[in-house]
């Protein structure tokens, strides 16, 4: 074996712990970002349980709680495509 042999089996011994390390890594950001989906989702049931909460209250009232809940949505949205792209 030469000495740019050993270097070549050096190399690669590294980039394949890097690549179960960048498996681990996506392991743990799907995980964060399922969590955090959840949450928006909570977010946006809630929000939109506030419409009816503020209806007595007039429409200016109703037209915040449905733009704050239209934001909660759109959020939780992006993060299901987000997690539809990891799979």
């Amino acid at each position: 074996m030469t000495q740019s042999s050993g270097a070549i089996i050096t190399k690669c011994a590294q980039n394949s712990a890097l690549d179960n390390k960048v498996l681990v890594n996506q392991s743990i950001a799907h995980a964060e970002l399922l969590a955090i989906f959840r949450r928006a989702e909570a977010d946006a049931a809630h929000k939109f349980g506030l419409i009816k909460a503020v209806e007595k209250k007039g429409p200016m009232a109703i037209q915040a709680a449905v733009e704050t809940a239209a934001k909660a949505a759109k959020r939780r949205d992006s993060l299901a495509k987000k997690l539809k792209a990891l799979g």
